[in-house]
């Protein structure tokens, strides 16, 4: 004989049971939202509103991670846990985060309109056991269907945080790769220049000082040796703390570093600078930076016979834009130094666009988000 079985399959009796166990969920939950968005609209106008709402929106989060969880074992539904927003250290910037959370506030309203859903399914599924029993299958798999769309509209994560979150990350990572090579950039030009150099004026004054009683005409040669080989030392290091961070820039702003950056590109160069106050000292660095790169490709590849540089402020915008009359044909393609540029640019929420047909110049314009200074 076969073994007994009952009339419905496994996934079926976990549909009904998810349907059964609504009305419970539903009460605790409507409960639990009613009361914390109650008492903090009411208490708004003090300082307990505010954080209230922001520990009702967190303890929702949470109810929407069971709920993702219980469908997921009773209705097969699959939804991938939302990430959460960035947000800074200490109690305000986690008050602000959480009254922003778009997906604790779907959450609290998938909680709110669960309570009559969660009625009518059970009364529904209790009356079907009893006086509709060959008519519950389909009746379950009907009612859990919507169940299912409600868990993926409201429970799902938001489309757009997950984009900017992803943007965050891949922001992050341009900045450490950034930094890192930057880094190996400056051990290097130590290493191979100003180190190489030191080292050679130590042993040169180290012979030096041997041959000063044996043959003082043949140590005052090497000393004066020494002499250049400081000279070009100091040469070197004083490039390499440019490249770092201009003293100009720091001293003078914009204006001023720009002209020297100018003054020293292989061809003409007309800068205008019109900022009524200088941006913060991170933006600023960028700013000159992506100009100094930017003619240090005029010089090398464009065959320009002059080139412009302008810099003003639109709103909260910086804006550069960098123009020459040479050949054309720059691209932003992945490996190239305006890659690079974009890169950099696109890690601080700047923007990079490049222009440039062949045979008709180039026109780079780059903007940076304005920061006040301080």
């Amino acid at each position: 004989m076969p073994p007994p079985v009952l009339a419905f399959p496994r996934q079926t009796w976990r549909e009904i049971g998810y349907l059964l166990t609504n009305l419970p969920v539903s009460l605790l939950t409507f409960t639990y939202v009613s009361l914390w968005l109650y008492a903090g609209v009411a208490a708004s106008i003090t300082v307990i509103g505010l954080p209230l709402l922001a520990a009702g929106l967190t303890g929702s989060r949470q109810l929407g991670r069971y709920e993702r969880r219980r469908a997921l074992r009773l209705l097969s539904v699959r939804v991938d846990e939302p990430s959460r927003l960035p947000r800074g250290r200490g109690f305000f910037p986690w008050v602000w985060t959480s009254l922003k959370d778009p997906v604790a506030w779907r959450a609290t309203l998938y909680s709110l309109i669960r309570l009559p859903w969660g009625v009518f399914t059970f009364t529904v599924v209790v009356t079907a056991l009893f006086v509709g029993w060959p008519l519950l299958g389909w009746i379950a798999r009907g009612l859990s269907s919507v169940d299912r769309a409600m868990v993926r509209g409201l429970l799902s994560p938001s489309d757009e945080l997950e984009r900017r979150i992803a943007e965050l990350e891949s922001d992050r990572g341009t900045v450490v790769d950034t930094a890192a090579a930057d880094l190996r950039r400056i051990e290097r030009d130590l290493h191979d220049g100003a180190q190489a150099r030191l080292v050679a004026l130590a042993m040169g004054l180290g012979l030096a000082k041997e041959k000063l009683l044996e043959d003082p005409e043949v140590a005052a040669k090497m000393v004066d040796e020494a002499h250049g080989e400081v000279k070009l030392a100091l040469q070197e290091l004083r490039d390499l703390a440019r490249g770092i961070h201009p003293a100009i820039l720091t001293d003078r702003g914009l204006g001023p570093a720009l002209s020297s950056v100018a003054g020293r590109c292989t061809v003409p160069v007309r800068v205008s600078v019109e900022l009524a106050e200088r941006p913060a000292p991170a933006i600023e660095g960028i700013a000159y930076f992506t100009v100094s790169e930017l003619l240090q490709n005029v010089s090398k590849h464009s065959g320009a016979q002059r080139a412009e540089v302008e810099l003003w402020r639109s709103g909260d915008r910086l804006l550069i834009q960098v123009r020459d009359d040479g050949r054309g044909g720059a691209t932003t393609d992945r490996g190239s130094g305006l890659a690079g540029l974009s890169e950099r640019l696109g890690s601080v929420d700047g923007l990079f666009v490049v222009d440039s047909p062949p045979g008709e110049g180039t026109t780079v314009t780059a903007e940076l988000p304005w920061r006040n200074r301080g």
